[in-house]
């Protein structure tokens, strides 16, 4: 039996942190849950991309910016929020926002919601969600942008809302 070799000095990570930040949205209609959610990437704009969920943080000075194009299956960091539901006549919503510091120094926040709720109640959901985490870290806001999508089930449906970061 030999030993477990722990050296882990030949592993080298490629990953660059992220400078920019894309926020789309997208809901659709799909003949399975997992149709439902693939639909709505592809509304959103990221539906041929290999999403890496992240937890809630924007690097210090990365950029908000409208979506580059991203080649086709790359693998991008992406915090998101999304509702599936089967129940005819239903609304749901998801949204992002993200928080920028005043001190750019700082990260920002991205919060993420869904629900069986209004666009309008996701988005301010997700604004006060920013705002509070903000106030647990002592920080102030430079400012807040967040977007945000609503469906109406007509069979099976799916509501999604992300933050890709990409770096240019």
């Amino acid at each position: 039996m030999s030993a477990l070799n722990t050296d882990l000095s030949c592993i080298h990570a490629p990953f660059r942190v992220p400078n920019t930040v894309s926020l789309v949205a997208g809901s659709a209609e799909g003949k399975t849950p997992l149709n439902a959610f693939d639909n709505a990437l592809l509304k959103a704009g990221i539906g041929n991309l290999n999403l890496i969920r992240i937890s809630s943080i924007m690097p210090p000075k990365a950029e908000i910016v409208p979506l580059p194009k991203i080649p086709m299956g790359s693998l991008v960091p992406t915090a998101y929020g999304y509702i599936i539901s089967d129940v005819k006549g239903e609304t749901i919503a998801a949204a992002i926002s993200v928080a920028i510091p005043k001190d750019k120094e700082l990260c920002g926040l991205i919060m993420e919601y869904e629900g069986k709720c209004s666009k309008k109640e996701a988005e301010k959901t997700v604004r006060e969600m920013a705002k509070i985490g903000f106030e647990e870290r002592g920080w102030e806001i430079d400012k807040i942008v967040s977007i945000a999508t609503e469906h109406t089930v007509e069979n099976i449906g799916c509501a999604f809302a992300a933050a890709a970061l990409w770096y240019k």
